[in-house]
C-alpha cells in the first residue's frame, strides 16, 4: 500500500504543476460553503439551526405539547444510483488520465493537485448493494438521536426521559429507513430504541404517504417536458456549467448522466461522513453547485412547493392531525411522525412557510440568490418541522405557539418574532382545518375522510369533558 501510494505521488510530482492561485481547491478550502447547497440530499449537521437557545424561551409561558414531522436520517443510494456506481471507477481514470497523459488539463479552473491525488485515490465502498438500498447509514441514525436529545435538552418537562405509551404517540412509514430514524430518536429520548413503540401502520397512510394515493398528485408536469426544470436544464447557463464542469476535468465533452452521477455521490458521501469529504465534490466549483441546486429547487417547487397552487392543499391530513393534536387537551402530549422529503416540503407548503413572493423559474436564476424556497434548507436529511404548544396564563393569549424548522424558529409575518397566538393560527388555517381531505385535493377514498373526520370529533369530546370536571 506504502508503494502505491509513493508511486502515485511520484507519477504526480512528475507531470502535476503548482495550481495557479486563482484555481479552487476543494480539499484545502476549509468552509465548503457549497455543502450547504446540496438540496434534498444536504447533511442535516451542516445545515441545522444553532440558535435554538434564544428562540425557546417564552417569558410567562410553560411549553406543554409538541408536534413534530421528522424525515428521515441519511440513507443509501436509489436501486439505479448503486448500479450506476461502478461507472465512477472508469470516469476517475479518465480524468487522471486527462491529465497525466493527454494533457487536457485547463488553463484555468483546473482541479488541484490535492483534489487530483484524492480522486484517483478513490474506490467505491462495493458493500453498498442493491438489497439494501435506501437504508438508513450509522450518520442517518446519528442526526435522529441528536435531534431528540437537543430537543429534550430545551424541552426536559415536555419531552420526559421516561417512556409511557399515553403521554407518547409515534408513528413512520412501512420503510426501513423511517422505522430505523425512529428508533434513533426513541434512543436520544429513553437511552434505549427498544423502549418505545410505534403506532400501527395502516394499510393505506394517508397521513403520511398520501401521494402514494393521489394520482393527480403524481401526474402533475414539474419536470417533464416544458416544466420550468426542463426548461432551466436547456438554458444556456446550464449548458455552459455543462461544458465547465466537463473542461474542469479534462473533457471535451462529458455527458450529463456521468456529472449527474458524480454530483450525486458528492452528496451522499458528503452526508455519511459529515466530518470528511467526498473527493467528487472537488469535481465541482461552487459557483456550479449554485446552478445544480436550483434545478433541483426549480423540480421541488413545482413538485412539493408554491409552483402549483394546488400543491398548497395536498397536505390537509398532516395540518388538520397537527391542528387536533394542539387543541386537545389530553394526551398524548407529544406526538412524532418519521417520514420522507415529499411530505416535509408539502406541509410547510400547506402552512405557508418560506413563500417566495416571485415564483422561482426557468428565466430567473440571477434574481433568487436570496430565495427562500432553497430545499438545501427546507428539508435535509433528518430534516425536521416541529410545533410546540405553551401556555400563558398570564397574557390575554393563553394559548401560543413556536413552530421550528431544523431548529430554526420559523418566522411568519402574522406572527409576534415566531410567538405565534393558537386563535390565530387556527384562523389561519381554518381552510384546511374545516376541509373534506378526500375532496380536497384529490378523491382517496370515504376512509381517509371519516379518520380525520373522527380524529376531529374525539378531540372536540376531550375538550367538552375537560371543561365540565
Amino acid at each position: 500500500m506504502r508503494l502505491l501510494l509513493l508511486t502515485a505521488l511520484l507519477a504526480f510530482l512528475e507531470w502535476g504543476q503548482v495550481r495557479g492561485e486563482d484555481d479552487y481547491c476543494f480539499g484545502k478550502d476549509a468552509e465548503r460553503l457549497q455543502t450547504r447547497q446540496f438540496s434534498s440530499k444536504t447533511a442535516y449537521q451542516i445545515v441545522k439551526g444553532t440558535n435554538i437557545d434564544k428562540q425557546y424561551q417564552v417569558p410567562g409561558c410553560e411549553p406543554k405539547k409538541m408536534w413534530i414531522f421528522h424525515r428521515h436520517g441519511t440513507r443509501l443510494p436509489t436501486p439505479s444510483t448503486i448500479e450506476e456506481a461502478p461507472r465512477l471507477g472508469e470516469l476517475r481514470d479518465l480524468i487522471v488520465k486527462n491529465y497525466r497523459v493527454l494533457r487536457t488539463k485547463p488553463d484555468t479552473d483546473a482541479l488541484c493537485l490535492d483534489d487530483l491525488f484524492a480522486i484517483q485515490m478513490w474506490k467505491w465502498n462495493t458493500s453498498i448493494t442493491v438489497d439494501i438500498e435506501e437504508h438508513l447509514t450509522s450518520q442517518g441514525y446519528e442526526d435522529l438521536r441528536g435531534t431528540a436529545k437537543l430537543y429534550q435538552h430545551y424541552f426536559p418537562n415536555v419531552l420526559p426521559n421516561k417512556y409511557n405509551s399515553t403521554y407518547y404517540l409515534f408513528r413512520h412509514t412501512n420503510t426501513q429507513r423511517t422505522t430505523e430514524s425512529f428508533k434513533g430518536f426513541a434512543e436520544g429520548l429513553f437511552g434505549d430504541s427498544q423502549l418505545a413503540l410505534a403506532a400501527e401502520i395502516p394499510e393505506q397512510d394517508l397521513l403520511l404517504r398520501p401521494y402514494d394515493y393521489c394520482p393527480d398528485f403524481k401526474g402533475k408536469n414539474y419536470k417533464g417536458e416544458g416544466s420550468e426544470y426542463q426548461k432551466f436544464r436547456t438554458s444556456t447557463l446550464w449548458n455552459q456549467t455543462m461544458a465547465d464542469i466537463a473542461k474542469r476535468l479534462g473533457f471535451t465533452v462529458l455527458a450529463e448522466d456521468d456529472i449527474k452521477l458524480m454530483f450525486d455521490i458528492c452528496r451522499y458521501e458528503q452526508a455519511w461522513q459529515v466530518d470528511r469529504t467526498s473527493v467528487w465534490c472537488a469535481a465541482f466549483l461552487p459557483q456550479q453547485v449554485s446552478v445544480l441546486e436550483y434545478a433541483e429547487d426549480l423540480k421541488y417547487y413545482y413538485g412539493s412547493g408554491y409552483g402549483f397552487e394546488e400543491n398548497t392543499r395536498f397536505n390537509c391530513r398532516a395540518v388538520q392531525d397537527m391542528l387536533a393534536r394542539l387543541s386537545s387537551p389530553v394526551s398524548p402530549h407529544v406526538v412524532a411522525y418519521f417520514a420522507h422529503s415529499s411530505g416535509l416540503q408539502t406541509l410547510l407548503t400547506a402552512l405557508g412557510i418560506n413563500k417566495d413572493d416571485v415564483p422561482l423559474r426557468a428565466d430567473n436564476y440571477d434574481s433568487m440568490a436570496s430565495r427562500r424556497w432553497r430545499t438545501s434548507l427546507l428539508g435535509p436529511f433528518a430534516g425536521n418541522f416541529v410545533a410546540v404548544k405553551y401556555d400563558c396564563p398570564t397574557e390575554v393569549e393563553k394559548e401560543k405557539v413556536v413552530f421550528f424548522l431544523n431548529q430554526n424558529g420559523v418566522q411568519l409575518d402574522w406572527c409576534n418574532v415566531g410567538l405565534c397566538n393558537w386563535s390565530d393560527v387556527l384562523q389561519r388555517y381554518k381552510a384546511i382545518a374545516e376541509a373534506n381531505c378526500d375532496e380536497y385535493y384529490c378523491r382517496s377514498g370515504a376512509n381517509a375522510g371519516q379518520t380525520v373526520t373522527s380524529l376531529l370529533a374525539t378531540t372536540l369530546l376531550a375538550a367538552i369533558v375537560y371543561l365540565m370536571h
